[in-house]
């Protein structure tokens, strides 16, 4: 099956990882923070340290990985903080998939961030994966139905590749 990266693998990410896994897939999730690494690892999921913020600390990570599914919109920080992670540091990350084997990714656009940033975010991903032709879905669902689309979106991802 396929290598897939949970950037922003918190609850949800954790309960994809899982969903992911049980499907034979393979995992990993990042976190910023080492204290998240247990919770990350009891789904099974390897665990990357790297700050979406830093997006260097990132690019190892993609090694490998076919779906990169970017579930950054509930992230903590300050609001400029926030802006840059779904813009500027949005766009260094997207530019550094190309030469990657990722073939497709998912961008979460809806969460606790203000809607504009998140909006602001989709279109970045849209534009940058329309420019080098990666597949990619842009999630806009709500908390009931967030694990059954998100999975959904992975899963016509890799039947497009």
């Amino acid at each position: 099956m396929a290598r897939i990266l949970i950037v922003g693998c918190g609850c949800r990410g954790q309960t994809l990882a899982r969903e992911l896994i049980a499907a034979g897939h393979s995992v990993r999730g990042t976190t910023r923070n080492p204290n998240g690494q247990n919770e990350i690892e009891a789904t099974g999921a390897e665990v990357y340290l790297g700050d979406p913020n830093r997006v260097g600390t990132l690019i190892a990570a993609l090694d490998g990985v076919t779906i990169m599914c970017l579930l950054l919109g509930s992230a903590r920080g300050s609001i400029d903080d926030l802006t840059a992670l779904h813009t500027t540091r949005l766009e260094m990350l997207l530019q550094r998939t190309i030469d990657t084997t990722v073939r497709g990714i998912t961008y979460e656009a809806t969460g606790t961030i203000d809607q504009a940033i998140l909006t602001a975010g989709a279109e970045k991903v849209r534009a940058k994966c329309i420019q080098s032709k990666i597949p990619y879905q842009i999630l806009h669902n709500g908390p009931s139905s967030w694990l059954p689309t998100t999975t959904t979106a992975i899963t016509a991802l890799l039947a497009s590749e």
